[in-house]
């Protein structure tokens, strides 16, 4: 397991996977944002265990996926160790730039929440050796966390992407 500011970078280029009926969907990831638990006041973990954030405090290499404003589904990547809420936002993929929009795109919802991305046929990651050059920026969307969370660099951008 990773701690998310460690992982969240590793992940651009990495591929993402979705097996549909017919097809296989594979997207290089090109954005990424780190939440890491109780340190974090824009994490969904920061105020302890809820039946929303469960997900986030098993072992990671599993998905967190959950909706945001009653609209969008939004796929993350679970990466602590079991009781340590971690996990990296897949804000960004070739082609989908947006966390909604990726995951309308690849259909993924709330169904495969908390699904195993190493062994699962539905939902995995795959390196197919892409690696990007990457910007570190203040994450973005999360104005009601405290000013120290908003100014750390955990949001990482592809570059050229």
């Amino acid at each position: 397991m990773q701690h998310a500011p460690v992982l969240a970078p590793l992940l651009l280029g990495k591929v993402l996977c979705r097996k549909l009926a017919d097809k296989i969907l594979r997207y290089p990831i090109t954005e990424t944002e780190s939440y890491v638990g109780s340190c974090d006041t824009a994490c969904h973990a920061y105020k302890g265990k809820t039946p929303r954030n469960s997900v986030m405090y098993k072992q990671g290499g599993i998905s967190y996926i959950y909706l945001c404003y009653g609209i969008h589904n939004l796929f993350n990547v679970v990466t602590g160790c079991k009781d340590e809420a971690e996990a990296v936002l897949i804000r960004g993929v070739s082609g989908f730039n947006g966390p909604g929009k990726l995951t309308k795109a690849m259909q993924i919802d709330r169904s495969l929440n908390g699904i195993d991305l190493i062994n699962s046929d539905e939902l995995w990651l795959e390196d197919h050796g892409i690696q990007f050059e990457y910007t570190a920026t203040p994450r973005i969307g999360i104005n009601y966390a405290d000013e120290k969370d908003k100014a750390r660099l955990w949001r990482f951008v592809a570059q050229g992407s």
